[in-house]
């Protein structure tokens, strides 16, 4: 009966963070589609366009994942792992409903920032307490639910974020108030992660982080991280091995309405009105498709295997060949063949979940947290140089070409990392860092 309960409460810690690690991407995703990315801050006389102030907001919220991956991430290791959870979860929850609220940029810019901090704890405090909680050689099946289901928080966000008049229909209908898209889509999102709250009772805290909290070692040490060369090097071939996959979400799919499709000459003419504003959210949607499948398979394949290398490995070659059809075999081609080759991007993607995994696998129970959520935001944060370089690439060499180098750069950074990383499938993880 005990290890029937122990499993039910188990299954509840992966039900808690795959849903929360759903409205994660959710909101992540969510200012890059459909009516949410146009809210209603608008520049007005003497201010940047509609366009460079998303971008910018955009980054600000990026700069605030960053910020939060380093607090949640000491936290996790000092505190504890499910502290970090639910606590990140209420955060951006509570920034999405007051986004839903704010219409000028100073302020938007503020809760963007919270909302980053906020976002930044969910899928690393999650994969580090199934990784410590589950049997060594099954836990590849929980991070994979966790990554499955968190990915298809995108789909989610891209319906609610171009077609979420119903909804606003239906709270008009309640409160007798009118919201507008991009306000629904904010609001929806904070419900979902305050309603996850509930689920705290019964969730547990990880044994090996209890018992790291009676030895004599440091928890959470960034000196401890940086300091030592290999052990540095170690946390950095984790963040390279994920790059590729910010690349592809960042700098490809993201960029769909304002850079590829007008370069492509991709042939839009099918698309209704809603269509084509919400070209972005559409594309953004298949990708994330993609990834789902891609991590599903993924996660298997590694159990299958019996190992994480090789299936990065895989990924990593499909990665490159779907760049390349991406780049160069596109041109003149119909806005639905576009979308698929993004679904099938998105797919040669989905080792996210298996890149998590790794991060949390490769480091001790004290620097376990500190790893598993830092590495996703620091690889999350690639985005905004991957974007700046090839910006500053495209004068001289064109969109196509300049994307092109930079993502050679980036998946040839990903091979060195996996070859230069230790297998961690089934290895023990009562160890810790010292």
């Amino acid at each position: 009966m005990g290890e029937r309960t122990m499993d039910r409460r188990t299954l509840l810690l992966i039900l808690v963070a795959a849903l929360g690690y759903f409205v994660d991407i959710y909101d992540l995703v969510l200012f890059n589609v459909g009516e949410a990315r146009k809210p209603g801050v608008h520049p007005g006389v003497g201010h940047p366009d509609i366009k460079s102030t998303g971008i910018t907001l955009f980054n600000i919220q990026m700069l605030g994942m960053l910020v939060g991956g380093i607090l949640w991430g000491v936290w996790g290791d000092r505190k504890g792992r499910i502290t970090v959870l639910f606590g990140s979860i209420l955060l951006y929850s509570l920034a999405n409903i007051a986004n839903a609220f704010t219409y000028d940029i100073t302020s938007y810019a503020i809760v963007r920032f919270i909302a980053g901090v906020g976002l930044a704890g969910e899928l690393g405090a999650g994969i580090t307490l199934i990784a410590e909680t589950m049997p060594r050689e099954k836990r590849g099946y929980g991070t994979m639910i966790i990554v499955t289901v968190g990915a298809l928080g995108a789909v989610f966000a891209s319906l609610v974020g171009g077609h979420g008049q119903g909804i606003s229909a239906a709270i008009e209908n309640v409160t007798g108030h009118a919201l507008m898209n991009w306000q629904v889509a904010y609001v929806v999102g904070g419900s979902m992660g305050l309603l996850l709250l509930a689920l705290r009772v019964g969730t547990f805290e990880s044994g090996l982080f209890k018992r790291t909290q009676e030895a004599d070692v440091q928890r959470g040490s960034l000196k401890m991280l940086f300091l030592d060369r290999t052990r540095a090097l170690r946390y950095l071939a984790c963040i390279l091995i994920g790059v590729p996959i910010w690349y592809v979400i960042g700098a490809l799919v993201a960029l769909s309405q304002d850079v590829f499709i007008p370069e492509f000459g991709i042939d839009t003419s099918s698309l209704d009105a809603d269509g084509l504003k919400n070209i972005n959210g559409t594309a953004i949607r298949y990708c994330y498709i993609g990834l789902s499948i891609g991590d599903l398979l993924s996660g298997l394949l590694s159990q299958w295997q019996r190992s994480r290398r090789k299936v990065i490995i895989l990924y990593l070659v499909l990665n490159l060949v779907l760049t390349l059809i991406f780049l160069f075999g596109l041109h003149g081609a119909s806005i639905a063949t576009y979308n698929w080759v993004c679904l099938l991007l998105g797919m040669a993607t989905g080792y996210w979940v298996i890149f998590a995994t790794v991060a949390s696998e490769q480091f001790g129970t004290n620097l376990r947290s500190t790893v598993a959520i830092t590495a996703p935001n620091f690889v999350r944060g690639s985005v905004w140089p991957i974007t700046t370089v090839i910006g500053l690439l495209v004068g001289s060499m064109g969109n196509v070409w300049s994307a092109l180098v930079v993502g050679l750069v980036c998946i040839g950074g990903a091979f060195w990392a996996v070859l230069h990383t230790s297998e961690t499938f089934s290895t023990d993880m009562d160890f810790v860092e010292r």
